[in-house]
């Protein structure tokens, strides 16, 4: 079973932030690895690699997690309510790359992958390639 406990405590008294600051449509915070968090593979801080998800079973798991894959959803549907604005001018660069990543991982993983999907659709052309070479999908 996969380790999850490292995003749980890393969200702890930190959603909520990361959810206003989306709802609000501008990113203060120092959140990202953990809210939306990317493939191993792809960051090399040690803070990214503390929070990289290391497969598409991983995935599914943080998904399937009763408080995380929730929350995951929840933050994509707040990205969704800006319009006329790019995933840069909310996020910042490179966390706009990392979103793109978080993305396209998380949309491969779900079941039902709309959520992670229309964030891909309302910000960017496409999924993230490198996310899906990865993955061996690309």
């Amino acid at each position: 079973m996969a380790d999850l406990h490292r995003f749980v405590d890393a969200q702890e008294g930190v959603h909520e932030q990361a959810l206003a600051e989306l709802t609000a449509g501008h990113k203060r915070g120092h959140w990202m690895w953990f809210v939306f968090p990317q493939l191993d593979g792809l960051g090399s801080s040690p803070t990214a690699r503390r929070y990289a998800i290391h497969d598409l079973e991983e995935a599914r798991a943080y998904l399937a997690h009763p408080v995380l894959g929730p929350r995951l959803v929840q933050c994509a549907e707040a990205l969704l309510r800006h319009q006329g604005r790019t995933a840069e001018d909310i996020l910042g660069h490179p966390d706009d790359l990392k979103l793109r990543s978080s993305m396209t991982l998380f949309a491969r993983a779900a079941d039902d992958p709309a959520p992670f999907a229309a964030v891909l659709d309302h910000y960017y052309d496409g999924p993230d390639q490198r996310t899906l070479q990865l993955l061996g999908a690309g």
